[in-house]
C-alpha cells in the first residue's frame, strides 16, 4: 500500500515537469512532493521527506511571488 504513495508521486512529479512551467506546473510539482514527503515519512527515509518539503516550500514561494506579480499588474494598469 505504501508503495502506491511513492507511484503516485513519480507519477505526478513526471507530469508536472512535462507542463511548460506556471502555475499549474507548481500546483502538480507540490503535490508530487507532498506524496513523496509522506512516502519518506513511511519508510522512515528522512533524506527523502527532508528534501520534499523543501520542494514543497520552493514551489509556495513560487505561487506566491507569482501571485503578488499579478496582483501588481492588474492594480497598474487600472
Amino acid at each position: 500500500m505504501i508503495e502506491y504513495i511513492g507511484y503516485l508521486a513519480s507519477v505526478l512529479i513526471a507530469i508536472s515537469i512535462t507542463i511548460k512551467g506556471g502555475v499549474y506546473f507548481r500546483i502538480l510539482n507540490m503535490a508530487g512532493s507532498i506524496c513523496f514527503f509522506v512516502y519518506g515519512l513511511f519508510i522512515r527515509s528522512w533524506p527523502v521527506a527532508i528534501i520534499n518539503v523543501y520542494a514543497v516550500g520552493i514551489n509556495i514561494y513560487y505561487i506566491i511571488k507569482r501571485e503578488k506579480k499579478q496582483d501588481t499588474s492588474v492594480s497598474s494598469s487600472t
